[in-house]
């Protein structure tokens, strides 16, 4: 195996892992933000009122995108096999 080969691989690997967390963090994001700004405005100062909305959001996404996820995940796996047979093969 080349080190070109391993350096593709692993440029693969983490452009999926920043694709498949991208959509999270940025729903995370977003939530949180409103929830700040409705407590600026409401002077509420509970600091743990954010988690609950959050959780609530990423798991919602979560189950919407679960095919997609397993659509992505599914292809790069074979991807990776097919890659794997041709580099011993």
């Amino acid at each position: 195996m080349e080190t070109i080969e391993v350096v593709a691989i692993a440029r693969e690997f983490f452009g999926i892992t920043l694709l498949l967390c991208a959509p999270v963090v940025v729903v995370s994001l977003v939530v949180g933000l409103v929830i700040s700004i409705g407590q600026t405005v409401t002077s509420i100062q509970e600091q743990t009122l954010s988690f609950a909305p959050r959780i609530v959001a990423v798991v919602a996404l979560l189950m919407w995108l679960a095919s997609w996820y397993l659509d992505v995940l599914r292809q790069y796996t074979l991807n990776l096999f097919a890659r794997m047979v041709e580099i011993v093969g």
